[in-house]
């Protein structure tokens, strides 16, 4: 008798859970088993989601939801996918000298290193000690960085001690129940095509987890040492003769980031920050928010009201990390338009955008006479091509992702408009939400001194260059065919006007370009203008989309330039900018039927 899909299904998951090393799992697969077995239907759809196929390692390493099978983040796949990487690093012909475990050499001498470092999610100690062994176990030198800590400081750790490769286990600011596993070179950079399909091939080709060995000790866990360096590099960001005088709220939305940002403020100079107290500890729970991520609706709510109940001026800026602390997010103070006219100047709080802290930081690095190539990505606002230009600097465009920025020649600063700056890529090559901390706020600090803020400044780039306003459209999804579909329907019936602007031109990104390798992307460029009264001509626009790579999200970036003839056309400006970016947005959505 043949065995039936719901026998064949039982049995793969049978076979995987003997050889789950982990307890926890296992026992959540037993349970799944025995309803499955029972004839529960929704056991059965369970496992056959969890087999449907395995989690796929790409150019964001690995990234889903923990539990037991080979579509979930869980000990068995993490072994596979440090075992993967061990064999393509031991393929690097000519480039790894193996030395035997325990065999110590001075730090930038060490033959073979991986760097491992984890944040404070669920289960991330454990795959990252499953990450040591399997290392040791192939006969490499592994190291753990000596705690949960922020991923820039195993971006830093990985250049600093000259290893082969790193490994940083984050979902960075996915939900509570993910986890993830990002790869480095050793060049510091996270990694790209081809790397990433030789790797998950070398992945493939795992058999049993038996025949991978997995020693009980022989790694080293560093000490405090490396991440002094990184704080001691931190202070290279800043000018050693720039004001200090600001004061700062600060969360590190309940991640890794608290004791290094604090610790980095407190090495510059600066007045101790004002932490979030409900978000202030590690906490993979994330009991306060919905998602993790800064630029969720509510994620900043608990800054601001610890913001607000420091009351007028005791606050000048808000700054965010994000759960792993590569991210930095900046609130600015604003008028309350709630408040009564009779009451005392009452504040509101509003986030920056990505971009506009971007070209905030651009202009200040440009003024403290920073040179090399300024770069960010397709997705991000054109602005930063014009201030570089304005600057005779360098300027490059990439695809998404700083794994692209990264490796730009002769970088000196990148930025990507999903809250991610490189302001230090001899130390850092990827994006490091403290070094851009520290600046921010010495630029608030430099502004404040000359009874300015950083919304001034904003002005003034707009009465330079044109107001350069963003938005973006996202969709999160349960059903990832939803994002297939979307993006089949926009190259089949593609637009031809969005907010009353004539589509000028459409770019299928999958097909590469001149300057770009192919990507899954659709880019719309806009013309014709609106309006013609100082502040009401638009001179351009451009939308880009795209499926997210890191979560179940279709993401549109929306861009308006408007013209600025004067300061006094600049709220004209700003209120013509957000109604064309609302209107492209209900366009957009209708054409991808999203």
């Amino acid at each position: 008798m043949a065995p039936t899909p719901e026998s064949e299904l039982i049995s793969e998951a049978s076979t995987w859970m003997a050889e789950d090393p982990d307890p926890e799992t296992r026992d959540e697969l037993a349970e799944l088993l025995e309803a499955a077995q029972a004839g529960e239907p929704q056991a059965l759809d369970q496992l056959a989601e969890r087999f449907s196929g395995t989690l796929q390692f790409g150019t964001a390493g690995l990234r889903g939801e923990l539990g037991a099978g080979p579509m979930r983040m869980n000990r068995a796949v993490v072994i596979r996918a440090a075992a993967g990487l061990a064999a393509y690093l031991t393929k690097q012909a000519g480039a790894i000298e193996h030395s035997a475990p325990g065999e110590h050499t001075a730090p930038g001498e060490r033959p073979g290193l991986v760097v491992i470092g984890y944040d404070a999610r669920y289960k991330s100690a454990d795959f990252a000690h499953d990450t040591a062994a399997v290392m040791t176990g192939a006969g490499f030198r592994a190291a753990l960085l000596p705690r949960p800590l922020p991923t820039p400081v195993l971006a830093f750790a990985i250049r600093h001690l000259g290893a082969v490769a790193g490994v940083e286990v984050t979902a960075s600011h996915n939900p509570p129940r993910d986890n993830g596993y990002k790869v480095y070179l050793g060049d510091g950079s996270q990694i790209v095509p081809p790397a990433d399909l030789d790797i998950a091939a070398e992945i493939a080709a795992i058999g049993s987890l038996a025949d991978v060995p997995r020693p009980d000790s022989g790694w080293e866990t560093l000490g405090d040492d490396v991440l002094d360096a990184y704080l001691a590099r931190t202070d290279a960001v800043l000018s050693h003769s720039s004001p200090r005088d600001v004061r700062v709220v600060y969360t590190p939305m309940h991640g890794v980031g608290g004791e290094t940002v604090t610790a980095a403020f407190a090495r510059a100079g600066f007045p101790a920050p004002t932490v979030v107290a409900e978000q202030a500890e590690p906490d993979p729970a994330f009991p306060t928010v919905a998602f993790p991520n800064p630029e969720e609706p509510g994620a900043m709510d608990l800054a601001f009201a610890t913001a607000r109940r420091l009351g007028p001026g005791g606050a000048d800026i808000i700054i965010a990390n994000d759960p792993d602390a590569d991210r930095c997010a900046v609130a600015v103070p604003a008028p309350d338009p709630t408040a009564p006219d009779a009451a005392p100047a009452a504040t509101a709080w509003r986030m920056l955008r990505g971009d506009e802290v971007g070209a905030l930081l651009a202009t200040h690095l440009i003024h403290k006479s920073a040179r090399g190539t300024f770069a960010t990505s397709i997705v991000s606002s054109s602005l930063l091509s014009r201030i570089a230009g304005a600057a005779e600097l360098p300027y490059a465009e990439t695809l998404t992702g700083f794994k692209w920025l990264a490796r730009v020649d002769g970088l000196r600063y990148a930025y990507e408009e999903a809250l991610g700056y490189c302001v230090d890529p001899e130390g850092v090559r990827d994006k490091d939400g403290i070094t851009a901390a520290l600046l921010v706020a010495e630029l608030t600090a430099e502004l404040k001194e000359q009874g300015r803020t950083l919304a001034d400044l904003l002005d003034d780039i707009a009465l330079e260059h044109g107001l350069h306003a963003t938005d973006q459209l996202s969709v999160r999804v349960e059903d990832l065919s939803l994002i297939g579909q979307a993006m089949k329907r926009l190259r089949e019936q593609p637009p031809t006007e969005l907010a009353g602007l004539a589509v000028s031109s459409s770019e299928d990104l999958s097909r590469g370009t001149a300057t770009l390798p192919p990507t899954d992307g659709l880019r719309y460029r806009l013309s014709g203008r609106i309006g013609s009264s100082p502040g009401s001509t638009v001179q351009s626009a451009r939308v880009i989309v795209r499926p997210s790579g890191t979560e179940p999200k279709i993401k549109c970036y929306l861009e308006v330039v408007v013209d600025v003839p004067g300061a006094d056309a600049l709220a004209t400006a700003r209120a013509t900018a957000e109604q064309v970016l609302s209107a492209i947005k209900a366009d957009l959505a209708e054409a991808a039927g999203i």
